[in-house]
């Protein structure tokens, strides 16, 4: 991600930058896994190049596929077993590399090398809406378009709402038909109307449709399901008041927004190990496959980590809506480049072929997705709680202009944040960023600068910093209260950022609970309540509250009303371990971004969630 326009203003170049759904950002780890439930990514740098094939040792005709991370390692081990094969008489190797959002920015633009990296030959996002919008934006600038109209499938799956089992089955699953508007009339009241008032109010997962493959879908079905139509929805459908309403009130169920799934299903996973996997959350949109993936204990959905955690004692089911859903179609995109010769272009058709031939759809198969032309494989029953004759409506892709309509209105009729930012100004801070010619506190400074683009008119954001002794004896200070984000309180957020400097020690553990508790005393039921907590390092304050005593706290007070704290742990030298624990005691998630100069594209998923 290189600086897009964010979100609340003018979400098409936002969309096009950087919503290339759901992959964690290179160079950006979220600590508790790595997954993309999505396209090509949410995140910028340069694309990670993991596998260098050496059949041909430098001799033959070397293709590199940019994939989605939730099929990249799929696609590594086959384009291994590929590599080495006689194409047009020439030995054929295949690298697959991870693709980021800095990928359609690149291919827009004409790609340097320098700035890019390693130029792709193929790109294969999850979804060919992305493909759609690169072509737009070609347009835009009125240059040639990097991808054609032609762009088979490799693999398929559907978007499904997963749920956990028994609460599926007290709305009927798998006999009776549901879908986002049985969802909508649970949201206005509890389960208690289905005889478990002990599950308490419904609550629904949903990932941020500007990053994500599944919450982009998700917000293009509750619209179809909002208007009643299947197919050709129009800017004065996503307009309708009806439709709207409707909207607004399947979003204001949710939790909290995300980058990825990942964030909900490992959450999910904790709590079911706790056994309070009911409590933690009631549905989830997420791909097919991701319910399966969730019920062998692999919520990330790394292959190589399959088989490593137990099954969950509650495990998930996929309610396939009624008024239909969209497939994730994972296309197979040859670039319409210069670099991309004949030779190139030929190595491309027959490693097409080669993966869409049964060996390797078997593949596929054998990991939850279905079939280029989507049938469902072996794995697909209702055991695995995926039902094979679904789903039986399928909705057709808006066109890139109503997608932007979907997304300008979404960003009116979300959830709305109740946050606190607390930026560590710890001497460390003042530490130089190595090739940046800035200190780690002055990236960090720009990053949540620029992070204040993506909050709307309806959020209420504050300030506070944190060393040692800021305020008397409290090692944190507040710069600017809580309040609604119209022009004065932004002008006011960006003026104290840019004032901050560093000096002092870490006083992480007793900030981290006084940021908690105070958001919690302004707690708004409406709204997602939630801490961001960057520090760059560890607790340095030896009078403080210990770790086991900062996590107490924390418990009792997550028992009364729901705060989530996302941490940020920047630099080496954060307390990479003690953040994962506070993140995860609030069911939140905790970022990592050890490379100092990737802090902007972590703020920025950090600022996802709300």
């Amino acid at each position: 991600m290189q600086q897009p326009q964010r979100r609340r203003r003018n979400v098409a170049p936002f969309v096009i930058a950087i919503l290339v759904a759901g992959s964690l950002i290179v160079g950006l780890r979220l600590f508790i896994g790595s997954r993309d439930d999505g396209g090509g990514g949410s995140g910028g740098g340069k694309p990670a190049n993991n596998a260098q094939p050496v059949a041909c040792e430098g001799k033959g005709v070397r293709l590199t596929v940019a994939a989605s991370l939730e099929k990249a390692e799929l696609l590594r081990k086959m384009a291994a077993d590929y590599s080495g094969r006689k194409v047009g008489g020439q030995c054929a190797e295949v690298a697959v590399t991870r693709s980021s959002g800095a990928l359609i920015q690149a291919l827009a633009r004409g790609w340097d090398e320098g700035r890019d990296g390693p130029r792709p030959d193929v790109w294969s996002p999850a979804s060919s809406s992305w493909l759609a919008l690169l072509r737009q934006r070609a347009a835009a600038a009125d240059t040639a378009s990097p991808v054609s109209g032609d762009n088979p499938s490799v693999a398929k799956t559907p978007l499904v709402i997963a749920m956990p089992k028994p609460m599926a089955e007290a709305l009927g699953w798998p006999g009776k038909k549901l879908g986002w508007s049985d969802l909508l009339e649970l949201s206005k009241s509890s389960w208690a109307k289905y005889g478990h008032p002990e599950w308490g109010a419904f609550r629904l997962g949903k990932t941020n449709p500007n990053f994500s493959t599944s919450g982009l879908n998700a917000t293009v079905g509750t619209y179809f399901a909002a208007t009643g139509l299947s197919g050709d929805l129009t800017e004065r459908n996503v307009a309708d008041p009806g439709a709207r309403k409707f909207v607004r009130g399947v979003e204001h169920s949710i939790v909290h927004y995300g980058d990825t799934t990942l964030t909900f299903l490992s959450n999910l996973q904790r709590a079911d190990d706790a056994g309070t996997g009911l409590s933690y959350i009631s549905a989830v949109a997420v791909e097919e496959k991701s319910v399966w993936d969730y019920n062998e204990g692999n919520p990330t959905g790394d292959p190589t980590t399959l088989g490593k955690h137990p099954k969950p004692k509650v495990p998930l089911v996929a309610i396939y809506p009624k008024e239909g859903t969209l497939y994730s179609d994972n296309p197979y995109a040859v670039l319409t480049t210069p670099w991309v010769d004949d030779a190139k272009r030929a190595v491309a058709a027959d490693f097409l072929t080669y993966l869409q031939a049964a060996p390797q759809q078997k593949k596929f198969a054998d990991h939850a997705f279905r079939s280029h032309d989507g049938k469902p494989g072996k794995l697909i029953t209702q055991a695995n709680g995926l039902l094979p004759a679904e789903p039986r409506s399928t909705l057709s892709p808006p066109a890139p202009n109503v997608l932007d309509k979907v997304l300008t209105s979404w960003a009116e009729l979300r959830k709305p944040a109740n946050v606190l930012m607390v930026i560590d100004v710890s001497g460390s801070m003042g530490a130089q960023v190595p090739d940046t010619g800035k200190s780690k506190l002055e990236l960090a400074k720009q990053a949540a600068v620029n992070a204040l683009t993506q909050f709307g008119p309806h959020d209420q954001v504050g300030l506070w910093m944190f060393s040692t002794q800021r305020d008397g004896d409290k090692d944190y200070l507040e710069l600017a209260p809580i309040a609604t984000v119209d022009n004065a309180q932004r002008g006011r957020l960006r003026s104290r950022l840019e004032g901050l400097t560093p000096d002092g020690g870490t006083g992480l553990y007793d900030t981290a609970l006084a940021a908690y508790q105070h958001v919690q005393g302004r707690h708004s039921g409406e709204a997602i309540n939630a801490v961001v907590f960057l520090t760059d390092g560890r607790n340095e304050d030896n009078n403080s509250l210990s770790l086991d005593g900062l996590l107490a706290g924390l418990r009792t007070e997550q028992s009364r009303e729901s705060v989530r704290m996302f941490t940020i742990a920047y630099g080496q030298d954060a307390d990479l371990g003690v953040l994962r624990k506070i993140s995860e005691v609030t069911n939140a998630a905790a970022y990592d971004s050890r490379e100092p100069g990737s802090i902007d594209q972590v703020f920025t998923a950090v600022v996802s969630n709300f």
